[in-house]
């Protein structure tokens, strides 16, 4: 029935589009186009946002090297781009707008970049990557263009930025660099300082003489050491790496047994530092370095057992390293710190925890490490702050029969729903993942959720909710059909 409704009207919707396009596209008219035209004309193509944008971009890239930089056709393309950033507020409308043909099409050659090293204001590889208060990553000239011209959203996702503070991502700016010198691209000379002070060969005789400190006879010359490598770590990318270059991981890794709380503390967080390196995880792993964290997580202080916990995620971002982690008992005392830890680290024992089981063998290992009760009581304080940690481990456990069989208690059903009722979008988008996993399995939770009075907040949520959320309820809501009917 759908392409016979759509047969009957295309024509209609192609000579409005047709009509649209020459009027947009007219090159021999100087006057501006209606925002209205140019608007319409970018919903039919579904070029609506930023990403739109970009992805359509690599696209014509294609086209480049097929019929040339010089094609009509493309030049016109990229420059009804052009009108469409202005459209959706790319940025101010300025001179340099009536030059993103040219300069884009300049750009094209090196769309053989990964997508998530573009910038996705300018759509070209970043020098600067930062962060912003959404946790999306730009090049710092353009966000910083961006908010100084009044601008308190996030050109992305479009959420209103709690904050407008920038933080350097070190970890893709290292990203970025190393694939940079793998493929012979060569960046702007202000992406690849070595130091703020540009004096790498005073660095590195600093960073050599630190690391040899480490395995000094003289405790107060490692104490020195190890807080000089932490800090030194702490911030800058390309230190983390002449840090391990130079051999200072095994000796980081001795003084994570030395008797020492303050040292040990140290180590750790020197060792989480260095460990926002992607190569440096496998590094600190073949060191063996896990099983020294995991002891000082269960006996360090409460900074250094939240900084275990830290490094553990860290480390464990590799699929290779959640099965060390799990392996070497790591998960027992997670779920210790889960329970009786402090805020912050009730917090990180959270999020490791969730990445951890992402390996199958781990779910079972958090359901048994007793990770399961203090989730729920995690569920009924609103002042953590920790719900959608909470519900999204829950929602991993819930997806193996040990987690299920333990979550199987009406309390939680109720608690589910009055967080569906209540709830953020975000809150009432995990907990009806939650419900909807448990109820695959067992009709008798999606019943008593109904007898609740879940079934009219999850059409909300169905109509109104996050896209995950739709998604999520209209499958619970499918799934509820079918119970009814069987009971």
């Amino acid at each position: 029935m759908q392409p016979k409704k759509a047969q009957k009207r295309r024509d209609t919707q192609d000579i409005e589009l047709a009509m649209d396009l020459m009027v947009v596209l007219s090159e021999k008219d100087d006057r501006n186009v209606e925002n209205a035209i140019q608007q319409r004309l970018a919903n039919r193509l579904e070029l609506r946002t930023f990403c739109d944008l970009k992805a359509e971009t690599v696209a014509i890239s294609k086209l480049v090297k097929q019929f040339g930089k010089d094609a009509q056709n493309i030049r016109q393309i990229m420059g009804l781009f052009g009108k469409f950033k202005r459209i959706i507020r790319f940025e101010e409308p300025s001179a340099q707008d009536f030059s993103v043909s040219s300069r884009t099409l300049e750009k094209l050659p090196s769309l053989s970049i990964p997508h998530e090293f573009l910038c996705p204001i300018t759509l070209e590889i970043m020098t600067d990557p930062v962060i912003v208060a959404t946790g999306q990553t730009y090049e710092r000239e353009s966000i910083q263009k961006w908010l100084d011209s009044n601008h308190r959203t996030c050109p992305k996702t479009g959420q209103i930025l709690r904050h407008l503070l920038v933080v350097p991502n070190y970890a893709l700016r290292n990203l970025i660099l190393e694939w940079c010198e793998k493929n012979d691209f060569e960046l702007p000379r202000k992406a690849i300082s070595v130091g703020s002070d540009g004096s790498s060969s005073e660095l590195v005789k600093q960073i050599s003489c630190l690391v040899q400190d480490l395995s000094s006879s003289q405790l107060n010359a490692r104490r020195h050491a190890i807080l000089e490598l932490r800090t030194l770590s702490k911030d800058n990318p390309d230190n983390r790496i002449l840090i391990v270059n130079m051999g200072g991981v095994t000796p980081l890794v001795q003084l994570l047994s030395f008797p020492d709380s303050k040292i040990q503390e140290h180590a750790v967080t020197a060792l989480l530092n260095l460990s926002l390196d992607n190569a440096n995880k496998r590094v600190i792993a073949r060191e063996g370095a896990i099983p020294a964290i995991i002891d000082i997580l269960q006996n360090g202080t409460d900074e250094a057992r939240e900084n275990s916990a830290a490094a553990l995620f860290s480390i464990s971002m590799l699929d290779e390293n959640k099965v060390l982690v799990g392996s070497a008992n790591g998960i027992p005392p997670l779920g210790d710190l889960l329970k009786n830890g402090t805020v912050q680290g009730k917090k990180d024992a959270a999020t490791v925890l969730v990445n951890l089981s992402l390996h199958q063998a781990n779910k079972s290992r958090a359901i048994k490490a007793g990770a399961i009760p203090p989730l729920l009581d995690l569920l009924e304080d609103q002042n953590l702050g920790m719900i959608d940690k909470a519900l999204s481990l829950l929602w991993l456990l819930a997806s193996h029969p040990e987690g299920r069989g333990e979550l199987g208690r009406l309390s939680l059903i109720k608690t589910l729903v009055e967080i569906i009722k209540n709830g953020t979008p975000r809150n009432k988008e995990c907990a009806t993942s939650v419900l909807l996993e448990l109820g695959l399995h067992n009709s008798s939770f999606v019943l008593a959720s109904l007898q609740y009075g879940v079934y009219e907040h999850l059409v909300d949520i169905a109509r109104n909710g996050t896209n995950r959320g739709q998604r999520k309820a209209y499958s619970l809501l499918q799934h509820m059909s079918k119970c009814e009917h069987i009971a």
